[in-house]
Parts: C-alpha cells; structure tokens; sequence
C-alpha cells in the first residue's frame, strides 16, 4: 500500500552533483550533503534488461525533507535517461519508504506505473523506481524501511541542526 505515506525525499537529476548541491545550499539552506560517489549496486535492472548503472549522490536536508541531487557516470539506458537527454537537467523522482516493497510495486503496477528499475545494493537493500511520468511527470522510488535506510535518512537530518552553511559538501562511502 502506498496510499497515505510521507514523501521522504525529493531528487534532481543533474550534471554535477556537487556544483547543484552547493547551489540548493546557497539559495535554500538545505544541508550540509553527504556525496557518495560511484555507489556500487549488486544487480541493476532497467525495465526488466539487466544494465549498468553508475551513479553518484549528494544526500542533504531541506527543513523535513531530504534532498538528493544525482547523476549518471556511464552511458547507456536508465532510469535518469528515460527522462532527461544528454545535458539535460530537472526533478526526477520522489522517495517513498513503504513497509512491504513488493505489496507497493504491486500496488503502483495496478495504478499503471511500471517498474522502470529494479536494483540491490552490496548489503542487499533493494529499491524500485516505478514510472509515474505520464500522470506526473516523475518517478516514485520505493524503500523498505530498512533501519540501513531509516539510519542513514535520520543521520543527514540531525547533521542538518544547526547547518551554519560551512562544509557544505561532505564524502562518503556506500560501499
């Protein structure tokens, strides 16, 4: 079930997820972001075909909401390229944590949304991107709420008390 659940995170898909993290931070607040480059993933599907996906993140909080900035470091098919040719920017996804992932996927697939990527990290956490963008311009990513994720969501928020704006950009490992 994913009616009634909180929207966790807003995404962007950009060329340099440094430049767009300390801009957001500049003009919003948000942060400080925690960059995770070339986040490895155990499997990776898109739209069902197994496909590479290299990727980097910045993680940072806006007030209640965690915003990710995001960007694809391989060429080929994904989810970002769905949506957004060479060069292009703009919002990409918003972020759900459900109770049961698949009981979501199956819900949103009856709703007429896709699964547009299937993928599993290192440590086994899997996630889903499910294609709303014919009915609302972006995909819905689906998280179990693992306390891997629920940890990491609650860590960016607490590193955002009292953010007075300095090392805005901040490294680390999803390895």
């Amino acid at each position: 079930m994913i009616a009634g659940l909180p929207i966790r995170q807003i995404a962007y898909f950009v060329q340099d997820v440094r430049a767009a993290a300390i801009a957001h931070a500049a003009t919003f607040g948000s942060g400080p972001y925690f960059v995770a480059d070339h986040i490895p993933l155990k499997r990776c599907l898109h739209r069902g075909v197994a496909a590479p996906l290299d990727h980097s993140s910045a993680y940072g909080q806006w007030n209640d909401l965690m915003i990710e900035f995001v960007q694809q470091n391989n060429v080929g098919p994904s989810v970002f390229h769905d949506m957004f040719a060479p060069g292009e920017e703009g919002f990409h996804h918003v972020a759900l944590i459900v109770d049961d992932l698949e009981s979501a996927r199956t819900a949103c697939e009856q709703a007429g949304f896709a699964t547009a990527l299937e993928a599993e990290m290192n440590d086994g956490f899997r996630f889903l991107m499910m294609d709303a963008v014919a009915r609302y311009g972006h995909m819905i990513e689906l998280y179990e709420g693992a306390p891997v994720l629920t940890d990491f969501y609650d860590s960016v928020k607490q590193a955002s008390v009292g953010f007075d704006g300095r090392d805005v950009i901040r490294p680390i490992s999803m390895g």
